[in-house]
Formats: C-alpha cells, structure tokens, sequence
C-alpha cells in the first residue's frame, strides 16, 4: 500500500502549536473535566488569548525572517526612498517595535533602511500598515465603538475583559471644563465665582457649566392626515366611537451634531442630506424647529441659496408647553379646568386659529385682572404665538399628512449626547466632546463601517506616504 502523502505543516509556527497544545493539556486535566460549562467558558476566554497572540507572533517573526532573507541574498527590490524622496542606502537589521493587539502584545522586527541626515524607513510599517503608536488598529476601533458607548471607566473594562490589560483609560480618547465654554457663558461663570458659589443647586442645576450643541435629523415619511382631535383630546375624554388616526412615522433617519461647528454648517450638512434624497425637488420639505430666531434665519438662507420651497413648523410640544404655562395662569396645575382650557387653546391652535386663541387669552387676562406674575405668562404665550404665526399652519399640515412634533430630533439628542455626554460625574474638553458625538452620529446612521475603512485608508496614506504623493491632491 503506498503511503499518504502528508500535508508539509507551515515553518515558523511551532510556538503556536506549543500553546495550543498547553491550552488542549489544560482542558483534558482533571480539575477542567469537573467545571461547570459556564467556568469552561471562562478558562478558554481567558487562556485561549495566548495561542491566539502566539500566532499573531509567529507569524510576524516569519515575515521577519522572509525580510531578511530577500535582503541577504539580493533579491532585487527598488531603491528604499523616505517620503521626501531621498534614497536610503544603508540598511541595518534588528529594528524592533511594540505592538499591542486584541490578543496581546507583540514584537514585529523589521529592517531600517537609512541615511545620513534623513529618517530611516521601514517597508515592514507599511507593508503591515503599522500604526505610528503602539496599539493595533482592531484594539483602536474596539476602543472606539466601547468610549463612544459608555463612561471610559466602562469601556476600559468592557476591553480588558475581551483582550486583557492591554490598555489604559488615558488611551481610550455636555458639561464642559471651563476652558471648553463659549465666551459668553465662561464670562459669566467666572462672574458667578466672584460673586461667591451657592452652597446647593437644584437638581439637574449647572449654571453656566453647558455648552450648548447644535443638533440635526433628516427622515422620510409617508403622509399620515390627522385632525385636531387626533392629537388634543376633546374635554372630557375621547369618544369610544372613534380611535386616534396615528400621525407620520420616520424612517431612514440621518442625524449629525457638533459642540464645535457653527449652527450655519450642521444646517447645511442637514441639507447635504436632504438633497441627496431628493435632487429634484419634487417632494414637499417640512423643516420642524423649535422657534429660535436665528436658526430660523439660517434655515431660510440655506434653502433660498438651493432654491427650495420649505414648509416650517414650529414643534407643537413647544407650543403646547406655553399653552399650558398660561391656563396654568387662570386655574390650578392638575385641574379639570386647567385641561378644558389647554385643550380648547391647542384644539384652535391645530384648527388654523392661533391668532383668535392668542387674542382670546389676553383678552381673558385683562378681564379677570390677573396679577402681574400669572398676567406675564399669559403675555408671554401670547407673543410667542403671535411672533410665529408663519409656522403654525398645522391645519395644512395635518391635511397633508405631515409630522408637526420634533420626536426624531428629541430621541437624537437624547441618543447622541444625553445618554452619553450627560452622564454622572463627565466633564468635557472641547476635542474629546466633539470626537465622542461625531462617532455616535456615524454609528446611529449606520455609517461607521464605511468611514472606518476611509479612515484606515487616510491613516496609512499619512504614515506611509510614497515619495511622489506631494504631486498629486485627494479629490475625494
């Protein structure tokens, strides 16, 4: 019978073998065949790592030796040149560098081709696309996607976990420090030191600790027509004869955010988006704010610059939250009489009738000669009504079948900066504020993966330019 032929094993990967067989040792020894599954699971979490960061090891050290060879024998290669383009003309073995991966940390010797008065050049770096620190790019985006997640503190542990101690809580990257304030708000933070600190604050109180974010949500709906009763219940209760028609749901959301960029640039990447959904135009553009001045002037600017015919709406939880603040001026907060005069209020409102409901309440307060602090709520509600009477054409917008409440945007800000930015015991510098909300903006949108690869692209093309990338500039 003529033998088998045999599978060559590959060279350089004895070590491997060595700590895989330990591992297999270790599981056929006695104490292993009496644990529970779930203390198996956690011996090969924990030793498992190693024949997985000897491979990696082994492997580098081949690639090593393979370096060394084709140097030694003359394998002919191109002249090794620096960045600047200058040849390098001596070459010295023995160049080692650390680096930390999911596994571990590893060793990746290499060959340093020199010069004199230049840098020397390693063509392994770039032929593994090295970091220019010590921590692997995989380690690097694990960081990344647990930093953006929770607290540091959390992250580091959810990395030591998987991996093992191989990083540090320095290394894993909205109240702000002082530095990180606005002007305005650091002035008058510095004002309320001078002035002498309160010695208790009310809850959820930081007075001139906050730095303001600008927020921004693109969606898609499909048209959902309501009546004003839909959304306001009549007093009394609803009918049981009739259900609530359910209002326009969003889909494909795209959100963007910054502590950095100014309101004009979020706005306009907003409209980026939007654009790219619809070229042409042909759908109706429904832009849901909450009444700010300026960023209604910046909306308008950018979408006359486009040449696009925007319907604007102020978000009617807004408006619904000053409606109450003024029945709360003419009956007790929680009575039946406060609700039938909100409800009779935001039921106009809805109708197309802001102006008569804005007339109506003043002319209520005057009759009723209300004292002056419960006479300026009303007088408030009455001048945020009539200010922006452009934008509460919710009987149109219920006929269409358009959204007339920011819910998208108010789950972004919670998602995107609250449930990360706010937590307990966070204070922010400006850079590391901006990163962490750029990157939860890229995962809510599902577009990490693709900028994850751009930016590895761009990490190796600056670490490891070629000589004539000076002549050439990115398009893209």
């Amino acid at each position: 019978m003529e033998p088998y032929d045999a599978l060559l094993e590959p060279e350089g990967y004895a070590a491997s073998r060595d700590a895989f067989e330990r591992l297999v040792s270790t599981l056929a020894d006695a104490p292993a065949r009496n644990m529970a599954h779930d203390e198996l699971e956690g011996l090969l979490e924990q030793q498992g790592r190693e024949p997985l960061r000897q491979l990696m090891q082994d492997h580098l050290d081949l690639r090593a030796r393979t370096e060394e060879t084709a140097a030694r024998i003359g394998v002919e290669r191109p002249v090794v040149r620096g960045p600047e383009g200058r040849p390098r003309t001596w070459r010295e073995s023995n160049h080692p560098r650390r680096l930390t991966c999911v596994f571990g940390p590893v060793r990746v010797n290499r060959i340093a081709y020199r010069g004199r008065g230049v840098s020397n050049v390693h063509p392994a770096d770039e032929a593994l696309s090295l970091p220019a620190g010590q921590h692997s790019r995989g380690l690097v985006r694990l960081a990344v996607l647990e930093a953006v997640r929770g607290s540091f503190d959390q992250a580091q542990a959810a990395i030591e976990r998987r991996c093992g101690r191989v990083l540090g809580k320095r290394r894993l990257g909205v109240v702000m420090r002082p530095e990180a304030l606005r002007e305005a708000t650091r002035r008058a933070a510095a004002k309320t030191a001078a002035a002498g600190r309160r010695g208790r604050l009310a809850p959820g109180e930081k007075p001139n600790r906050k730095r303001m974010a600008t927020v921004a949500c693109v969606f898609d709906t499909a048209p959902a027509p309501r009546r004003p009763h839909d959304i306001v219940h009549p007093p009394g209760g609803r009918s049981e004869s009739r259900t609530p028609r359910p209002g326009p749901k969003a889909e494909r959301k795209w959100c963007t955010a910054s502590v950095i960029r100014p309101s004009e640039q979020v706005i306009t990447d907003a409209f980026d988006q939007a654009q790219a959904r619809d070229p042409q135009h042909l759908r109706d553009w429904i832009v849901l704010v909450d009444g700010a001045r300026h960023q209604l002037d910046l909306i308008q600017d950018e979408a006359s610059r486009r040449g696009i015919r925007l319907h604007v709406l102020l978000d009617f939880v807004h408006v619904a939250e000053y409606c109450w603040t003024a029945a709360h001026a003419f009956h007790p907060p929680g009575s039946r009489e406060a609700e039938t005069w909100a409800a009779d209020k935001l039921t106009a409102i809805l109708a197309g009738h802001a102006d008569r409901a804005a007339t109506e309440m003043t002319a209520q307060a005057a009759a009723e000669q209300l004292p002056a602090t419960r006479h300026e709520a009303v007088t408030t509600c009455h001048r945020y009504l009539t200010g922006h009477l452009d934008q509460l054409h919710y009987d149109t917008a219920l006929a269409a079948g358009w959204p007339i409440a920011t819910g998208a945007v108010e789950g972004a800000c919670r998602h995107l900066i609250a449930v990360r930015l706010d937590i307990t015991g966070a204070r922010w510098g400006l850079d590391g504020a901006e990163a962490v909300l750029r990157l939860r903006a890229l995962i809510t949108n599902g577009d990490f993966e693709d900028y994850w690869i751009f930016h590895t692209a761009r990490e190796h093309q600056r670490l490891s330019p070629s000589p004539d990338q000076q002549n050439y500039s990115l398009t893209a």
